[in-house]
């Protein structure tokens, strides 16, 4: 069994940078997807990006694309969200998830999801 936990979140400004880490525990971790998703209080959850298991193959929401970067160091059990340029409107709860299969149906089901960790971007 894998267990999710996000960090790296908080408060920064409108052009500024940060970089979230998704830690797993678990042994079967190498070998999932890895998708990073974010919500605003009372809209839907928003697809951000998914990162295969080899690292190889990965995909990016139109609204972050060429801004956000996502990784993974399977060594470290990690995978990462490195977002530059943040916007306003990136200010969300962003949480990570686990799947065994590589589907760009990504809003379907995950084994595994983590807690969240809050970003805010202010203007």
């Amino acid at each position: 069994q894998v267990q999710l936990v996000e960090s790296g979140g908080g408060l920064v400004q409108a052009g500024g940078s940060l970089r979230l880490s998704c830690a797993a525990s678990g042994r079967t971790f190498s070998r999932y997807a890895m998708v990073w998703f974010r919500q605003v209080p009372g809209k839907e959850r928003e697809f951000v990006a998914a990162i295969s298991w080899s690292g190889v193959s990965t995909y990016y929401a139109d609204s972050v694309k060429g801004r956000f970067t996502m990784s993974r160091d399977n060594t470290r059990n990690t995978v990462y969200l490195q977002m530059n340029s943040l916007k306003p409107e990136d200010t969300a709860v962003y949480y990570c998830a686990a799947r065994p299969t590589w589907d760009i149906n990504w809003y379907g089901t995950y084994d595994y999801w983590g807690q969240g960790t809050q970003v805010t971007v202010s203007s």
